[in-house]
Formats: C-alpha cells, structure tokens, sequence
C-alpha cells in the first residue's frame, strides 16, 4: 500500500503543482489588501488592531475574573497558551528556594531584627505549593494572555485599551501593549495556535482554571420552584422568589413566544407550595388551569352577574391605621374617576376628593369606624352628593352613565363575589374595550384590598399589564402595588407583549426596577432595542432573544442572569397549554367523555 501511494504520488506532479497552486490562491483570497506596521498597532485595511499582553497575575484570583472581558461588547481576538512543566524540574527548584527563603529568615533572626511578613508568607507559599505538587494535587504550567483589540481609529485603541486594562486591574491583573511587537502579537491571536509573544507566567492548577471564562450562572438551590433548565449547562433553575430582594417579576415577549405558559407553570407549581394564586386575565386563558385545580374563576363584564364594589374598605391589618386607610381609599377614588371622566381639571379634583369624603360620611363611615361592620356607599350615592354640590354639574352629568345607564349593572352594584380559593381567576375579556383598563383598575384595588386585609404568602399576576399602563392613574396604582407588596408576603407578576407601551409609561421603568426576577423570551425585530436598552443586554442576548424558540429566552435573577428553556411534564403541559389546537382536541375529549358518561346514566 506504501508502495502503490508512492508510486501514485511520484507519478502525479502535474496534480499536486495544481492543488498547490490552489492552496496559494486561497491564502491569496482570505489574506488582506495591505498590512501597516506601527510600533503600538497593526493597520490592516481601514482596520486598526492593538496586542496587549498580561505580565502579572495577584496571590489570589477569584473564579471567572475574566468573565467582564469576554463579555465586553467589543470586536477581540484572546489567546490563551498552556504550557505544562515538569514536575521533578519544579520540585528541585522549589525545594532549593525553600532554602534559601529559610536562610534569609534564619540570617535576620540571629542579627536580632524584626521578622519579615514577606518572607514567611513567601516560605508559607512555597512549602504548600511543594506539598500540593508532591501529592500530584497540583500542576505547573507557564500561561500566556494576549487580547488582540479591533476599532476604525488608533484614537478609539486607546480608550477600548484603558477600558480593558482598567477592567483587568479592578482585579489586580496588570497588562500592557506589546510595543514593536504588534505583529508577533497580531500573529499570535490568530487560531494558528503560534505563540510568536512568549510572555509567560507560571500559574499551578488552581489560579489557572479560574481564568476559564464561560461559566454560566447557577440558579439551583434545595427548595423552590422549577422554572426551566440552564441552556448553557443543563442545570435545573430552581429556587424560592420569596428568597430574594422581593418576590416581582416581569415577563416581557412576544405573542406566541410562551409568556403566559411560563406564568400558567409557574403558577401550578406554586399551588404545590401552599402558595395562594390570584389572576387578572384579560383573554381567559387561565379558566381551564382554574378548572383543573379546583381554583374559583370569576368572569367580570356588563352581563357576568358578577360585581365589584369600587367603595369597599379593606378590613385594617395590625400595621395598618383606619384614618390612612380611608385616605388611601379616596385617593384611588379620584384615580379611577379620572379615567372614568376622561381627566379632571384642578378644581374638579378638589370637588370629587370632597365629594367623596362625604359620601363616605353619609354612611357614618369615619376614621373612627369598624370597617368590617360598615356598609360601604355606592356610585349612586356619590353621584347624590355631586347633585348637591355647586359647580359639580359637568362631573353629574358624566357619570349619569355609571349610574343610572348602561354601565350600571357593573359600576352602582354591591359587592357578592366571595372567594376562598387558593387559586382566583378574574377574567375581564368579555368587558367591552373602553372600560377594560376600569375594570382592570376595580379588579386590582379588589384583589389589593383582600390582600391587606390579611397577610398570606400569595402571587398576583397582572397580564397584559400595558392596557393599565396606557392611564397614568392605572400605572400609578400598579407600580404602588409593586412597592408595597413585599410588605403583604406578596410577588407581583406583570406580563406584557406590548413593551413601546409599557415604557411609555413612566412608571414602566420603576416597575422592572421594582421587580428581583426578569424573564425576557422570543422579542420581535421591533421592539429588541427598547429591551436592550432597558435591560442592558450585550449584543449576543439580543440576538438570543431574536433567534430563540418558543419558551426560551433570559431569566435575571438578582445580580444572576441564565439562558433558560421553560420544561413542562406532558400532564402538565395539558393543564396549562395556550396552543389552539391541543385546546380544541381537549374540549373534544371531554365532550366525548360527557357523552359516555349520559350514555351510561
């Protein structure tokens, strides 16, 4: 066989000249225009290019110290270069600057001076480093570090190289360029595995895996709920969101891109946690889930039967003063009246918070008063404090609707919704649209009021959170909510597709500010620069965000942030799916399993 590739190889010079020659038009191809030398930077093209080297490492490196500069949002080129060392060489010199170390200490005990805290740490060091070699728990090997850095201008080298170097030094690594050798610098940064610098520093086992950069964020602890799995390494996201600085959190996604099936898994896990539920839900997508766990489902529109009081007092918890409570009360008041009348003038607003006051009064509600024996006034009876009022007749007539018209049956009622579930779903999708974002605003204030009334470790999801952030007084209100609730043993989840009108809002920021967890999936090309912004994402989590599939995307946590894909089990999966089309082959198998079951009876 030697012989027959010989032959053939002798025999086909015409063949190889030809492989040759297209070897060098290749090199030929990828190769640059031109190549400008300087003593601290390459010209290649309109390219500017610059070699820094690290030449000095501290005792000690904390794991993934450069972790900053691999994620630096920079065009670089990094070389590591690994060189293993013998041991025995390194025994005998350690063993040898031992002795010496000891002499120099032995030397200055006897000349009666002050003992010398370098040396005995020096002598403390070498001794465990030999000790660590000798057991073959260590290894020695000389490490070099070159950054090869990329910009339009030598102007622009200079401040990514303070940059980079200002990073490095935070961690006591100090680098510099490597002048008159950016060539062999340039050279040795390119996947040619060519280390044409030879700037080494001997680093043993243990300080040298720390310079391991891709190390991914771990967000697994020993009790909690699951939220999907660590992309990057396979590891469960696990943990207690009551654990962290408060328990908030938004979700921001596209349609389609899982957001409400993250929440709905969420939520079924939570039950299992004794965790109480509590759900706006402005499309019913959470009545099946609901239904399956025995959960109450309250369907809030003109014709439901189902009524809210906007009047209602939360019964004071032991923090909490009457005289305050009140206030607050009438405060929102004049918020949802605001919506309701399409804004107030200024002397408006006094003559609706006075209004109020009175209505309350009128009822011999004062701060005085045992909230949970009162009767609390409706709409009609502060549209008969306004009649009586002088310079109240604009605000009479634009809530004549609200009492005597066709938005009566939901606003001028007494509240009979009582609920004491662990999970409570309110839907407000049959509401007409204009007064959706006033349903929303009523559903909250309920649910805030049940809330403070008595402290229980409970779950508020708000979907589709954008329509209350469109009124100013809706978004207040919310974001007050999500400053609050930690108090109450509460976590507010907001979830939104609509992201340009949610931070239109001026309380859209305070919110994701206000919010420890931040689960960001599929994003549109649209809206990608408005997350990157807000959430200061790199250019690879943007374009994470861009390409990944349905149920992925980020989850921040804290100071901690993962690439996560939402895992449910199958029996999970059907209890909380948003797909059209397993949700019909669901209605149909109970339909039939109805039909068995008459057929029997």
């Amino acid at each position: 066989m030697f012989l027959l590739n010989k032959k053939i190889k002798s025999t086909s010079n015409i063949e190889e000249k030809e492989e040759i020659n297209q070897d060098m038009n290749l090199v030929d191809l990828i190769s640059p225009g031109g190549l400008k030398i300087n003593s601290n930077h390459i010209q290649i093209g309109e390219k500017y290019a610059r070699t820094i080297f690290v030449f000095t490492y501290p005792q000690i490196l904390n794991t993934a110290w450069f972790s900053p500069i691999i994620t630096l949002d920079k065009e670089m080129n990094i070389s590591f270069f690994i060189n293993p060392i013998n041991t025995n060489k390194v025994l005998k010199e350690l063993t040898k600057k031992s002795a010496q170390i000891q002499s120099q200490i032995s030397f200055q005990q006897e000349k009666g001076k002050v003992r010398d805290p370098q040396l005995e740490a020096a002598i403390e060091n070498v001794e465990d480093l030999r000790d660590k070699l000798q057991k073959n728990a260590e290894k020695l090997f000389k490490f070099g570090l070159y950054i090869t850095f990329f910009s339009d201008s030598p102007e622009k080298l200079d401040e990514i190289e303070n940059e980079i170097r200002a990073m490095l030094e935070n961690q006591m690594v100090y680098a510099k360029p490597a002048v008159f050798q950016q060539e062999q610098g340039f050279i040795s940064t390119l996947p040619l595995e060519s280390d044409k610098l030879l700037v080494h520093n001997s680093l043993n086992t243990s300080p040298l895996s720390s310079t391991f950069p891709f190390i991914s964020s771990d967000l697994t602890d020993n009790k909690g709920v699951l939220y999907g799995i660590n992309r990057h390494n396979n590891s469960l996201i696990l943990f207690d969101r009551f654990n962290l600085e408060n328990a908030n959190m938004v979700v921001f996604a596209k349609s389609g891109a899982g957001k409400s099936y993250s929440v709905k898994l969420e939520v079924l896990r939570s039950l299992m946690q004794d965790t109480e539920v509590i759900i706006v839900d402005p499309e019913k997508e959470y009545k099946y889930l609901a239904e399956t766990v025995g959960g109450a489902f309250v369907d809030i529109s003109l014709t439901s039967g189902n009524h809210l009081n906007p009047f209602d007092l939360p019964i004071p918890g032991p923090d909490d003063k009457p005289a305050d409570i009140l206030r607050s009360n009438i405060i929102n008041l004049v918020g949802l009246l605001r919506m309701m009348f399409g804004g107030l003038t200024p002397e408006e607003d006094s003559i609706v918070d006075k209004a109020l006051t009175e209505t309350y009064a009128a009822r011999d509600i004062t701060v005085e008063s045992d909230f949970s024996k009162v009767s609390p006034p409706l709409m009609q009876d502060l549209y008969a404090i306004l009649k009586g009022m002088t310079g109240a007749e604009s605000l009479v007539n634009r809530l004549e609707k609200y009492v005597n018209g066709s938005y009566a049956v939901f606003f001028n009622q007494p509240t009979n919704v009582e609920l004491d579930k662990k999970l409570i779903v309110f839907s407000i999708r049959d509401m007409e649209d204009e007064l959706r974002p006033l349903a929303m605003y009523v559903v909250l204030r309920y649910i805030w009021n049940i809330i403070r009334s008595k402290r229980k470790k409970r779950i508020m999801v708000v979907d589709e959170a954008w329509i209350m952030m469109q009124h100013e007084d809706a978004a207040s209100f919310l974001f007050g909510i999500a400053k609050r609730c930690r108090k109450y043993y509460l976590g507010l989840t907001t979830i939104t597709q609509d992201v340009s009108d949610f931070m239109k809002s001026k309380y859209g920021k305070p919110i994701i500010t206000n919010s420890s967890l931040q689960l960001l999936l599929k994003q549109s090309p649209a809206s990608i620069e408005i997350i990157k912004e807000t959430f200061n994402l790199t250019e690879r989590e943007k374009y994470m965000l861009l390409e990944s599939s349905i149920g992925e995307g980020i989850l921040f946590a804290g100071n901690k942030h993962v690439a996560i894909q939402v895992v449910a089990s199958y029996t999970e999966d059907q209890v909380i799916t948003s797909d059209p089309a397993q949700l019909l082959e669901i209605e149909k198998a109970k339909k039939e399993l109805a039909e068995e079951e008459s057929k029997k009876e």
